[in-house]
């Protein structure tokens, strides 16, 4: 059994102003993916203003706090919110869904791309693997927070986290950090610097990320208010199965038809 490190989750605290390692942790996220991405798209020659880049980013993490947001209400607590619907802007209590972020920030962006008469596929591939950057921070942050960690395991590296029952769990936020972050991280970001099909790239993460964390929700502790909604499956893996399919419908067509693009810039 591994010792929990029990790293403090608050870095500063002045009144009532704090900064944690989760929030500092979202903020480097998005650092780097204003630096990367922009990177990212001179390399496939696609060029957009400063105020059309910072736009896009600005749509881009809209609608992760808004689709986050809303996923968690109607996937994972709905009942609970329709009685308190004012809770619902209550978002420093916690309650984010990845699968309602990354629907959100698919909505906002595919609006943007449509405003500006952009590809959406064109735009998206480059910003994939470094999403996973940020999936890597945030489990981290999950991690030194001692949230959303796994099952009861009889393994050597099983931790016992604060606020639990005293037994030694699967750190599975870091098997999330590991497989949903750097190797989801290594396997895009090869597959955009070969593969030059727009397309593809983001469908292959939507999948891949379907599949990593399908396999790591068996290890993981359900939310308590939910448990197992269908057999032996949680709320989490049934949304990846549904990422899983949808993608490989998807570079199945990318494959066979060919995309009629609009003009890019």
């Amino acid at each position: 059994m591994l010792r929990f490190p029990e790293i403090n989750p608050t870095i500063l605290k002045l009144g009532m102003f704090e900064i944690r390692w989760y929030g500092l942790f979202y903020i480097i996220g998005f650092a780097v993916a204003y630096i990367f991405v922009r990177r990212n798209y001179a390399s496939q020659g696609i060029k957009l203003k400063k105020d059309e880049y910072e736009s896009l980013l600005f749509n881009l993490m809209l609608g992760v706090i808004v689709g986050g947001r809303l996923g968690y209400v109607l996937f994972y607590n709905l009942s609970y919110y329709l009685y308190n619907p004012l809770h619902i802007f209550t978002v420093w209590q916690g309650g984010m869904s990845f699968h309602g972020g990354a629907l959100g920030v698919i909505i906002f962006g595919y609006f943007f791309c449509k405003k500006h008469k952009l590809s959406f596929y064109r735009m998206a591939d480059p910003v994939m693997p470094l999403v996973s950057i940020g999936l890597l921070l945030g489990r981290l942050g999950n991690f030194i927070n001692a949230e959303l960690f796994g099952r009861v395991t009889s393994l050597p590296w099983g931790m016992v986290f604060p606020n639990s029952d005293g037994k030694p769990r699967h750190p599975s936020q870091l098997y999330e950090a590991l497989f949903e972050g750097l190797i989801l991280f290594l396997i895009t970001n090869w597959m955009f610097r070969k593969i030059k099909k727009p397309g593809i790239v983001f469908w292959s993460w939507i999948g891949l990320y379907g599949f990593f964390r399908f396999f790591i929700e068996f290890v993981r502790e359900p939310d308590a208010h939910l448990g197992y909604v269908w057999g032996f499956l949680t709320t989490g893996q049934i949304l990846c199965s549904l990422m899983i399919a949808t993608s490989l419908i998807a570079i199945a067509l990318l494959i066979r038809v060919k995309e009629n693009e609009p003009a890019e810039k």
